[in-house]
């Protein structure tokens, strides 16, 4: 080989070693698997653009979605979460702040192909009577569905998810990469119940003790002070209503312990409302009246003991 072959092949060699430098290098400036990252976006069916869910409050406007009940504002999601759509997160790994894209989600990636063994024939009985009409939605032994018609006795369900077999696009941009513990949590909540309670994180020192052996072999018990990172989360009345929460709350406190690396989830409940009302149960059947009341009541009723024993004699 010649000395201007061997300097084409050296230079040639530098040029492919440099390639997969500057890609490592775009890799670590952009999302990786356990960011958190604030999202805008919006999804539609492919097939004729209808709006399924939204970050921006004019685009619900538009759809004819009701504003009144949900908070349109962008969303923090945790990549690897599952948090978004697999080939969603597959878009977003190495993308950056600013970056914005729209994804085609095929239905298998999405809410599955749609299944016809999954529209049974089921007794008109199981059904409350103020949804037997079409369209209702109806659960059935724990099972959510959809119901298409109703004759007599018998009615048709649709258990298929109503977007089962619909393929998606999914619009977004990437606002900004969140850092903050409390807000990744505030957004992590946000994500499983559709609504984001107070948050706090705070760091505590306990006493733990660990048992060792002495020289001679005698078990000593030692104390000592270790931090532990306590995430503390304000449960107002609606969360505590939330179904997602009253199932999954152990796996979604588990969740936020692992990616946030905290050592502790303390839910605080928080009553609201004005002083203490009439006595519910027994006591309320006695229209909440006071110890005075109460007794002045008892007084007034004739109770003859005697009388009382003897027919529980005669019984």
């Amino acid at each position: 080989m010649s000395d201007q072959e061997q300097a084409e092949a050296a230079e040639s060699a530098e040029e492919s070693d440099a390639e997969p430098d500057e890609e490592t290098e775009s890799d670590a400036n952009g999302l990786d698997d356990g960011d958190f990252v604030r999202l805008a976006y919006t999804i539609r069916t492919a097939d004729d653009g209808n709006v399924i869910d939204t970050t921006d409050e004019a685009t619900a406007e538009e759809a004819e979605i009701d504003t009144d009940e949900y908070e349109f504002e962008p969303r923090i999601i945790a990549l690897g979460a599952g948090h978004v759509f697999p080939s969603v997160e597959e878009a977003l790994i190495g993308a950056s702040v600013g970056d914005e894209d729209v994804v085609d989600v095929p239905a298998d990636d999405a809410f599955g192909a749609y299944d016809p063994d999954e529209v049974e024939t089921v007794k008109a009985d199981k059904i409350p009577e103020d949804s037997r009409y079409p369209g209702a939605q109806v659960q059935i032994d724990n099972r959510q569905g959809h119901l298409e018609t109703i004759i007599g006795g018998r009615a048709r369900v649709d258990f298929n998810h109503p977007l089962a077999g619909e393929d998606l696009e999914y619009e977004y941009e990437v606002l900004e990469i969140i850092e903050d513990r409390e807000e990744k949590a505030a957004g992590m909540l946000g994500m499983h119940l559709q609504e984001a309670p107070e948050v706090r994180i705070e760091t505590v020192v306990e006493e733990e003790e660990t048992v060792t052996e002495d020289d001679e072999g005698e078990e000593v018990v030692e104390t000592e002070e270790v931090e532990k990172d306590v995430l503390y989360v304000t449960a107002t009345q609606a969360m505590q209503m939330n179904q997602q929460w009253m199932f999954q709350k152990q796996q979604i406190a588990q969740d936020l312990m692992s990616r946030l690396d905290l050592d502790r989830v303390v839910v605080e409940e928080v009553i609201e409302g004005g002083g203490m009302g009439g006595l519910g149960g027994m006591m309320g059947g006695m229209g909440g009246a006071g110890a005075g009341d109460i007794e002045d009541a008892l007084e007034d009723v004739d109770i003859d003991a005697d009388e009382i024993a003897d027919e529980i004699d005669e019984a």
